[in-house]
């Protein structure tokens, strides 16, 4: 693993070179993995509500719980990398428990009619492997992107961009094709869906065996992501020596960053919960004599992610090219702000809804575009400073930090799900603020995104002159 920059004329000239092979497996074994993560959410919650008849407010608590482990555990399965297994061996028994646990959920599926304990015994028994799974794969395959450059390689925020249109690539196709078999009408439907997860994920896990030798090597040949060597084994001691100052500070700003993406995926993620339910019950969803299952809107995201992500790589290199490119956290907090318009404009379109009144599909459709903006300016921005900030020695725990936030936001996201308004129920309130309706339900994220993006604004001066001419 290269840990010294590289004289400035062989950086251009690396520069100009194509993107290593490497980045193409990590983008189909994430694309596979993404579409099983991403096939499973689609019909997760209707799952809950419609096959094993859990109310609302406890498909959210657990919808939010299961999300939030998710990106809990890469914390623990960061740690076993650079200490133990390294980044191949931790991403195939990864790999390995996921399969498992959406397996889980296909036989949990298969026998909810006949056996509804045991049905919820295997969902909670599924959702077990796929968060340790999770914990091992996640931060590992994201860590190994950067391994394959040099320091300071100027390809690397690039090569995020294309790794990240991987993921969409399967989140893309995943509710379309788990959403097509698991949400028909009939509950016993599901199964399939959960089925086709399970088969994407030993997809991920046989591309990425089958390959890894080949392609995973650093700039000089060597191969990456291997288990660090013991001391009996390479007759040396392994040190990780102290931080310096500079590294100190560029990993505060890792943290500062972490803990304003929270308000972020804390409303970005009510994709998979109340926005669902929205889909379900007050969208519109006739087109052209077809009524689309709710569980399709959630492949809008993706799309849009395929569409204007070249736009805003394009946009970021010409400001580059004239020196006026913003730095990552002033990005951002762009992005908060894009969140907020989202919540902004579909606040608007139920304003007055009365319940039960079902309302036109674009109101849906923009609120997901506008997240997608705000999307790219900050989930890869995100990755790719992690990598650009974090001593080498430190990555793989440093990306089990970033997700950290992520693991808080979800489990915020379910709590905020639960939320969503229901007639039949207690008007619900949060820090005083009464929710009547769809209208204050939605407001409740402009604000909250509102005031990060502001903050995270005013700060983003400091977060660059900590950065050490990082940007």
């Amino acid at each position: 693993m290269t840990t010294q920059a590289h004289p400035r004329g062989r950086n251009m000239s690396k520069a100009a070179q194509a993107h290593p092979g490497g980045l193409y497996l990590l983008f189909v074994t994430e694309m596979w993995e993404r579409f099983s993560y991403y096939g499973m959410r689609a019909i997760f919650v209707l799952f809950m509500i419609k096959a094993l008849l859990f109310d609302k407010a406890h498909a959210s608590d657990i919808y939010g719980t299961y999300t939030g482990l998710v990106y809990l555990t890469p914390l623990i399965g960061g740690y076993i990398a650079d200490r133990y297994w390294g980044n191949r061996r931790s991403i195939i028994a990864g790999g390995v428990l996921m399969a498992i646990g959406q397996f889980m959920l296909f036989f949990s599926g298969s026998m909810h009619a006949g056996n509804a304990q045991m049905a919820s015994g295997l969902l909670y028994g599924g959702l077990g492997f796929l968060i340790a799974g999770n914990g091992l794969f996640k931060p590992n395959i994201s860590s190994m992107v950067g391994q394959l450059y040099p320091k300071g390689d100027k390809r690397v925020d690039s090569a995020f961009t294309i790794f990240y249109m991987g993921i969409n690539a399967g989140s893309l196709i995943a509710p379309i094709v788990c959403g097509s078999l698991g949400d028909t009408g009939n509950p016993a439907d599901f199964k399939w869906g959960f089925m086709a997860a399970g088969f994407g994920m030993l997809l991920s896990l046989v591309v990425f065996s089958l390959f890894k030798n080949k392609y995973l090597v650093d700039p000089q040949g060597k191969p990456i992501g291997m288990a660090p060597k013991r001391h009996h084994e390479s007759g040396e001691k392994v040190v990780h020596a102290p931080l310096t100052r500079v590294e100190k500070e560029r990993l505060a700003v890792i943290l500062i960053v972490s803990a304003f993406v929270i308000f972020f995926w804390s409303a970005f993620e009510q994709a998979g919960a109340s926005l669902t339910f929205f889909a379900e019950e007050q969208t519109n969803r006739n087109l052209m004599g077809h009524v689309i299952p709710a569980s399709f809107f959630q492949s809008i995201n993706p799309i849009a992610v395929v569409i204007f992500a070249p736009v805003f790589a394009w946009i970021w290199t010409k400001l580059g090219q004239r020196n006026n490119e913003p730095s990552s956290p002033v990005k951002m907090a762009l992005g908060l702000f894009f969140l907020a318009i989202g919540y902004l404009v579909i606040a608007f379109g139920v304003d007055g809804l009365a319940p039960g009144v079902k309302v036109s599909m674009m109101w849906l459709t923009s609120l997901y575009v506008l997240h997608t903006f705000g999307e790219l300016c900050l989930s890869p921005i995100g990755l790719s400073l992690v990598v650009k900030l974090s001593p080498v020695r430190f990555t793989s725990l440093m990306m089990g930090i970033w997700f950290l936030s992520n693991s808080a936001a979800n489990k915020f996201a379910g709590t905020l799900s639960e939320l969503y308004p229901d007639p039949a129920k207690p008007i619900p309130h949060f820090l005083g603020y009464a929710i009547t309706n769809l209208h204050d339900f939605f407001m409740l994220f402009v604000m909250m995104a509102g005031a990060a993006s502001l903050i995270l604004f005013l700060l983003s001066m400091k977060l660059k002159k900590m950065m050490n001419g990082l940007s």
